[in-house]
């Protein structure tokens, strides 16, 4: 009995049937975006094993022939030099290089992740009939959610699609940075933190497909995976009644719950959504009162408008012939919004006469910024964290 164990045949066989239980949907996929990516795979390995094959065989074939017992072999101690051998050696690899640069360079082109489907599948073209499918992708601790933006629905670690039917999803994570991944519909995509990103892809066979974080996030992260279901269109419409009959609505403190760590969560969904709660995720502003990263940078960009950049709110005055005028480095407009300020400090600033080479501003014109309210935001609701009035610098202090 341990001979038969032990025996090489023995071992290889256990090993292929322990494999049989695996399914291949990398180089098996459900979706043309994946087969494709699989084609692309394929054919560069073929390409480079035009290379890899015949260098093996010929080391081999080298050893054998030159080995020390065989005598009839040629013995050169001065061979230096070929220049057919030395043609074979570089123009083969050259020319294998620029056929895998023009395969992978048009292939990974036409399947950016970013880039909206051309067709469903081989014998099928997106045309205008085509509805894509939007979802909202968020990576949590650990868990996924997945929001329907057409639908008004969301649903945690299960993902139902229709069969044949262009999806574009939407990505972002709410603390670390992971890694979507349906093997058998499309690529890999990173979900980020205070980013969005984008990944579309079909499924054109019914069934059950995993789908995984293949980026390891912490503790919870070997539990972190959901099914992917695709059916019919009726019954993608009613998985929609369904969930929308089982009722719970998703909003921010809703959220804020569902983002606090757990592991192995069961699937769930949720009737309602609020409509503007992704964009509130990508934008790290769930939280009530905290103001949105799209809200910082549109002040960033106007130059700011706290106390410590109080100097940086207004245009540099230029000299009478304009050439200490400060142009930023980068190009751009020079204009910068003068301020959150108070009365005292808009009227000083109104007061001065501003040259703006290679035009001149004699009157102050629409103010762009001095007094004006703060930036509404993204969602409906005035930020009121700058409307305080700043106080009045120390004596002696320059504005």
């Amino acid at each position: 009995m341990k001979s038969f164990i032990k025996s090489p045949a023995t071992l290889l066989m256990v090993a292929v049937l322990a494999l049989a239980g695996c399914k291949a949907e990398v180089l098996a996929p459900a979706g043309d975006v994946a087969a494709r990516q699989r084609d692309l795979l394929v054919q560069t390995t073929l390409l480079m094993l035009l290379i890899i094959v015949p260098v093996m065989l010929l080391t081999l074939f080298f050893a054998w022939k030159y080995r020390s017992k065989n005598k009839e072999a040629d013995y050169q101690p001065d061979w230096d030099h070929s220049t057919k051998l030395e043609l074979v050696i570089w123009a083969v690899p050259l020319l294998l290089i620029i056929c895998l640069g023009a395969l992978t360079w048009v292939g990974t082109h036409l399947l950016d992740p970013y880039r909206p489907l051309d067709r469903v599948d081989v014998n099928t073209p997106v045309t205008e009939d085509h509805e894509t499918l939007k979802v909202e992708v968020v990576a949590l601790d650990w868990k996924w959610l997945f929001i329907y933006p057409d639908q008004g629905i969301a649903t945690v670690n299960r993902l139902v699609v229709p069969e044949d039917t262009p999806v574009e999803f939407s990505l972002t994570s709410s603390t670390v940075m992971n890694a979507f991944y349906i093997p058998a519909m499309a690529g890999m995509i990173y979900a980020m933190p205070g980013m969005e990103t984008k990944l579309h892809g079909v499924l054109n066979e019914q069934g059950d497909y995993k789908g995984i974080a293949s980026h390891y996030s912490g503790a919870g992260f070997s539990g972190m995976h959901f099914v992917t279901t695709v059916t019919d269109q009726a019954g993608f419409d009613g998985f929609v009644s369904e969930t929308k009959a089982a009722g719970g609505m998703l909003d921010r403190d809703t959220y804020l719950q569902l983002a606090a760590p757990s592991q192995n969560e069961p699937p769930r969904g949720y009737a309602g959504v609020d409509p503007v709660l992704f964009a509130r995720v990508v934008n790290i502003c769930v939280e009530e009162g905290k103001i949105c990263v799209a809200e910082m940078m549109q002040i960033d960009a106007a130059g700011g408008a706290g106390r410590a950049g109080i100097l940086n709110l207004m245009p540099r005055y230029a000299s009478a012939d304009g050439r200490s005028l400060a142009i930023p480095v980068l190009g751009g407009n020079a204009n910068m919004i003068q301020g959150f300020c108070g009365p005292d400090e808009e009227a000083r600033m109104l007061s001065q006469r501003v040259v703006i080479a290679p035009r001149e501003v004699t009157a102050p014109g629409p103010m762009r910024g001095a007094g004006l309210t703060p930036p509404s935001g993204l969602f409906g609701r005035a930020n009121t964290q700058f409307s305080q009035i700043a106080p009045e610098p120390a004596a002696g202090e320059d504005f």
